[in-house]
């Protein structure tokens, strides 16, 4: 079992990026071997959504470093070392080492960030550069909703 964990904030601008994907992939017809979230912002009530899946792919913005929109394919470990995006609370990293220490094994983890110009709070709309990146990791995940068997 597979499962799309999509972060994020509708209401503070690029941070809505996650929820936009989430919101694309809910319309597609899921394999039985898939199921998507939308996660909210990182907490660890969300360790509950990483349950019954052997493989979990996590959707993220991605703190700004210069190139709004650019697709980020961080590793788990770089990930958990790093300091949260704010309005992230305490972010996918502290998740990820909550994960790690509960004693059911842990699932093969991937990570898609975009990276977002701002997170402007109480300000709902992505970018124009996060609304690509949207189109962009749907086009990138969309292969996990045509293999029904995998």
């Amino acid at each position: 079992m597979r499962h799309i964990l999509c972060f994020g904030n509708p209401l503070h601008g690029d941070d809505g990026f996650g929820v936009a994907v989430y919101q694309r992939l809910a319309r597609l017809p899921l394999p039985e071997n898939l199921r998507i979230f939308d996660a909210g912002t990182p907490g660890l009530a969300a360790l509950l959504l990483f349950q019954g899946c052997d493989e979990a792919i996590i959707v993220d913005a991605g703190a700004p470093a210069g190139e709004p929109g650019r697709l980020g394919r961080p590793l788990p470990e770089t990930v958990m070392a790093e300091a949260s995006l704010a309005g992230h609370g305490m972010g996918v990293g502290y998740l990820l080492h909550a994960l790690a220490a509960l004693p059911e094994p842990m699932p093969r983890i991937q990570i898609v960030t975009a990276e977002i110009a701002a997170a402007t709070p109480f300000q709902p709309g992505l970018s124009v550069a996060a609304a690509r990146a949207v189109d962009e990791t749907v086009a990138l995940l969309s292969p996990y909703f045509l293999n029904h068997t995998a």
